[in-house]
């Protein structure tokens, strides 16, 4: 049957104009017959209390906050999945990064380079395929030099070996070597997030799954640092970019997966933002609308 299904995933994947859920950007491609990075059918729920019973009384349900979402990443492409603050996106990384709470209910399927994953796979495959930049410098340890952070990402070598990558990090992101005897609250906002980008670059990964990683930057900071996950795509790895900047994602992914109610609504080539008649869904269109240059206008309905 698992052969049957990497089959399914596997075949007619040329520059087809759209299959499993999504349009192809120009730049998409299938290595070795299949996606980088497909999820399926994704469904994520939390048993809870009901809050409107009586305290002595309440009943556990299920409520779920990702609802059947599919979404794929190519290799060398950055998919932005935008929407709006607190509607779930980091659950999303979280579930890709195989991290869920006891209390959770996890259905679909999760394709990583032609293998399905589960839990345990997806365990073993962080930090060593899969890596995460977080979406705050809090997961930094105040109380390490952050040399000394980034290299215990690494596991693979001696540690004279962890540091040489680790050197040859800084040194790619414009950190330079003194950098690593600093503290993290030493570092500015930039500086923190390239430490966050070489933690999670340092054991080679082929996708990186971006949490809101510019928040707190300014605009020259922000560009920059999108900058150094378009080089890592044109390198050959994915990137998945989650965000509620869409003016910002739209300056350098490859296609956008636009994220509502708990699912994706649309996911579709970057280049079809450039009108409101070549999107689909009618929040696509609303995004479109309140983008700056388009006057914030509210016409085709709520941003947000």
């Amino acid at each position: 049957m698992l052969e049957d299904e990497k089959r399914e995933h596997a075949h007619d994947h040329t520059h087809a104009e759209s299959h499993h859920h999504h349009t192809h950007a120009t730049t998409s491609h299938h290595a070795h017959g299949h996606h980088l990075l497909q999820v399926s059918n994704l469904s994520v729920g939390f048993r809870m209390y009901d809050p409107d019973a009586s305290f002595f009384s309440a009943e556990q349900r299920m409520s779920y906050v990702i609802n059947d979402l599919s979404i794929s990443v190519h290799e060398g492409e950055i998919v932005a999945v935008v929407g709006a603050s607190g509607s779930g996106k980091t659950l999303l990384a979280d579930s890709i990064m195989g991290l869920f709470e006891p209390n959770a209910d996890v259905r679909g399927e999760l394709w990583f380079d032609g293998e399905l994953m589960d839990a345990a796979s997806l365990a073993g495959m962080r930090g060593h395929g899969i890596s995460l930049v977080p979406q705050s410098v809090s997961h930094l340890d105040p109380l390490m030099r952050v040399g000394k952070q980034v290299e215990g990402f690494g596991s693979a070598g001696s540690a004279a070996e962890r540091r040489s990558r680790r050197r040859e990090l800084f040194e790619r992101y414009g950190l330079g070597d003194e950098a690593a005897a600093l503290y993290p609250h030493e570092l500015s906002g930039g500086m923190a997030r390239r430490v966050l980008l070489c933690c999670a670059l340092m054991d080679d990964p082929k996708l990186i799954i971006a949490d809101e990683p510019t928040p707190g930057l300014d605009l020259d900071l922000a560009v920059k640092a999108l900058a150094d996950f378009r080089s890592f795509a044109d390198a050959g790895g994915g990137v998945m970019l989650i965000t509620h900047d869409i003016e910002l994602a739209l300056r350098v992914a490859d296609r956008v997966a636009v994220f509502k109610d708990g699912t994706i609504v649309e996911e579709t080539a970057v280049a079809n933002f450039a009108a409101p008649d070549m999107l689909e869904h009618p929040f696509s269109k609303a995004l479109w609308h309140a983008l700056p240059e388009h006057g914030f206008s509210a016409e085709g309905g709520a941003a947000c």
